[in-house]
């Protein structure tokens, strides 16, 4: 799919009647950048970065406003404030490092047909889901 751009999610907001302050294209253009999942104090923190005068509470409303338009997806991961993506990636899961709080994206395709056998053997059709690890590194054997 393509690259977030800041341009999609600007006409996301538009379509749901937001103005597109300057505040808010900083918001937008860090959103549309990050390649991460950050939480809403993250996003204001590089939106700061770019306009010093963007407040936290346009950070919520503009992040309510993307999910109202699936523009963007809310993760809420066990033990840490919701965290942000916008919807034109690939489906992926998520591995939660329990220790770092790091989140790392990856696909499997076994995973997939594995749920799909397991939701035909039950007699459902799976229509979305999501797969999120909790997980802590091994460690090193010397």
């Amino acid at each position: 799919m393509d690259e977030p751009s800041a341009d999609r999610l600007k006409e996301a907001l538009r379509a749901d009647g937001v103005r597109i302050t300057r505040q808010r294209a900083a918001i937008l253009k860090v959103l549309s950048e990050a390649e991460d999942h950050p939480d809403a104090t993250e996003l204001h923190r590089r939106a700061r970065d770019v306009d010093e005068t963007v407040s936290l509470a346009t950070v919520y409303r503009t992040l309510a406003a993307l999910e109202a338009q699936g523009i963007v997806h809310r993760h809420v991961f066990e033990g840490t404030p919701a965290r942000f993506e916008t919807t034109n990636l690939p489906h992926h899961d998520h591995i939660i490092d329990v220790e770092s709080g790091e989140v790392i994206e990856f696909a499997s395709d076994k995973i997939e047909r594995l749920q799909a056998e397991i939701a035909e053997e039950l007699g459902y059709e799976v229509v979305r889901h999501r797969l999120e690890l909790y997980c802590r590194r091994k460690p090193r054997r010397s």
